[in-house]
């Protein structure tokens, strides 16, 4: 074997370690590090290091321990090499030197967990709300700043200042790296859901690439929503992990084998996962049972009721509409109110989700989100209103950047013009 062949492999093996591991071990350099910025500077050198050495001397037995190991030491030696430029800077990195290694961390189920750890601190109460959210996805799940900016319909600049004032925030005012005490969290659990349901959103439906879901975030979502339940039982944190498995549980249906996005309404039901469904279920009846429904368990129980139809047409678009109908009242936006229109037409037809769906145009806010114009276009479709609906479908592959959405509009364009 060449070396040439032989260094393929690793290659593969290092690209999906960094894709399911940088995360966590950037989340244990923070621990051990007590800073964003020498963290992430630590992951990158600890991958450039494995980028020239595993190749060389194959994988380590545990590569998310090694590259923890070996970011801390690159972060210690590089705090030493600027020493002589900051008196405060030796007493730093003997302090890093002597604190325990990631060997004796919590493992990888405990509570204590450093992700969530890092959420909390991401999501402490001293930032700006839409900073908290912003930062938890960059730093948590390496989200890029384009994609968040695309998550909050806002312009990749406004994003990235968010960022660099939060981490800033975070430094001089010493946030603490820790998950808060019983009497805190349930203050701090809003911000939470929002950020967990975010990256769950983005592997669900990602903004962009040539494939629909990302299921490493949709699992990691999951499994931080799982962690948050243990920790604090509340209605809302048990919803949205209902929210998130009904989700979930269609997940391999809403493609074709060539990657095609796949409607909910032709999707092969019985590739749905059952176990997920049943688990789901269970929860949003255990959340709902408070009776303190809020807006993830409202989304959870709509989810339930597509999760329990055997086939589209049993859908019970009634009471999919009057749980809308709640949840706008509980928690108005116009995605919510463009949700709600989408099924209206399917239970008083398309006549009357256009009507909805003109009116939340005229409001301007979802005049660049591309799923609101993708709507109008198919009910305008439906009505033989093939000018007004080619418009729409040319408006909403404009704004698209996601490669199965793009061939879905792009179809629809072809079938307008046969």
């Amino acid at each position: 074997m060449t070396e040439q062949t032989a260094v393929a492999p690793i290659a593969g093996q290092m690209d999906e370690i960094y894709r399911t591991e940088s995360r966590r071990v950037f989340a244990t350099l923070v621990r051990l590090l007590g800073d964003l910025d020498l963290a992430e500077d630590a992951l990158q050198d600890a991958f450039a290091a494995a980028v020239k050495q595993w190749p060389r001397e194959g994988l380590p037995t545990n590569p998310r321990a090694w590259l923890v190991s070996t970011g801390r030491f690159k972060a210690i030696d590089g705090i030493r090499r600027r020493a002589r430029f900051d008196a405060s800077l030796p007493v730093l990195a003997e302090r890093l030197n002597d604190e325990p290694g990631p060997e004796s961390g919590d493992g990888d189920e405990g509570i204590e967990d450093d992700r969530l750890r890092l959420i909390f601190t991401c999501c402490h109460p001293a930032l700006a709300p839409e900073a908290r959210v912003a930062l938890t996805l960059r730093e948590v799940c390496g989200l890029t700043t384009e994609a968040i900016a695309r998550a909050f319909l806002t312009a990749p600049p406004t994003l990235a200042q968010r960022i660099v004032r939060a981490k800033a925030k975070i430094r001089d005012a010493r946030i603490p790296y820790r998950v808060p005490s019983p009497a805190e969290l349930p203050d701090r659990l809003d911000t939470v859901l929002h950020v967990v349901y975010l990256v769950f959103t983005e592997g669900y439906g990602a903004s962009s690439g040539d494939s629909l879901t990302r299921p490493d975030l949709s699992a990691e979502a999951i499994r931080l929503g799982r962690l948050l339940v243990e920790l604090l039982p509340e209605p809302e944190a048990i919803g949205l992990l209902a929210l998130m498995l009904l989700h979930e549980s269609r997940r391999v249906a809403r493609t074709s084998p060539e990657g095609d996005l796949v409607l909910l309404a032709d999707q092969d039901r019985s590739r749905w996962d059952q176990e997920q469904i049943a688990e789901g279920q269970s929860l949003v009846r255990r959340a709902l049972a408070a009776g303190r429904g809020g807006p993830y368990s409202l989304q959870a129980a709509i989810a339930a009721v597509h999760a329990g139809s055997p086939t589209a047409a049993a859908t019970d678009w009634g009471e999919i509409v009057a749980l809308y109908d709640r949840l706008v009242g509980l928690a108005p936006s116009p995605v919510v109110e463009l949700n709600r229109a989408v099924a209206v037409a399917m239970h008083d037809g398309p006549a009357a989700g256009l009507a909805l769906v003109d009116v939340i145009l005229a409001g301007g806010e979802l005049g660049d989100y591309h799923l609101a114009h993708a709507a109008r276009a198919d009910f305008c479709r439906q009505l033989g209103r093939t000018t007004e609906a080619r418009a729409a479908y040319e408006r909403a592959l404009s704004l698209t950047e996601q490669d199965p959405e793009r061939r879905f509009l792009e179809r629809r364009l072809v079938e307008l013009a046969d």
